[in-house]
């Protein structure tokens, strides 16, 4: 870049002057969404803690991503769960030796692999949402009747704006 020259000329000019002029009003916003997610992420951290079951988050993170998006290969959901392959294969053993999931050869390709969620794993998920969910009634249990309208209206809203693939978790404009 050369000192004479401003430096927006090497970016396009709205990349440069937009976070200059953003409103108060999507600094609010921002800062929203990033207070939703933070406290969403202490509320199930706190909610997992109190159910007082050890087992690892990536599993419930496996068997959730399976619920809606299977059969997988290894590597698909590997890259849902933002984990290296390696530490894919091992998950799933685990999970497979537990009865949690299921192993078929892939139709498409005989020398890969499909990995679908059992009965069982689909129970054992249903068994330990509904134990988080317990765990964090206490946090909520002095709200009232219109807190709880907005509660819903804000899952509601967040349910209808994020959606699941195999390889990662889309969020809709």
């Amino acid at each position: 870049m050369s000192l004479m020259r401003p430096f927006y000329q090497e970016r396009p000019v709205d990349e440069c002057i937009a976070p200059l002029y953003s409103s108060d009003m999507e600094a609010s916003r921002a800062q929203a969404l990033e207070t939703l997610i933070i406290s969403v992420n202490r509320l199930v951290r706190a909610a997992a803690q109190a159910s007082g079951d050890a087992t690892s988050a990536a599993v419930w993170r496996t068997l959730g991503i399976l619920e809606t998006e299977q059969p997988l290969r290894l590597g698909e959901l590997a890259a849902a769960s933002r984990v290296a392959q390696p530490t894919m294969t091992r998950i799933v053993a685990g999970m497979l030796t537990d009865g949690l999931l299921s192993r078929t050869v892939d139709p498409d390709d005989s020398r890969g692999q499909l990995i679908e969620l059992t009965d069982a794993g689909r129970e054992r998920l249903a068994t330990w949402r509904a134990t988080i969910a317990d765990s964090v009634g206490p946090v909520f249990a002095d709200l009232d009747d219109d807190d709880w309208d907005v509660l819903r209206d804000a899952a509601a809203i967040i349910a209808s704006r994020t959606t699941t693939n195999p390889t990662r978790t889309e969020i809709h404009a």
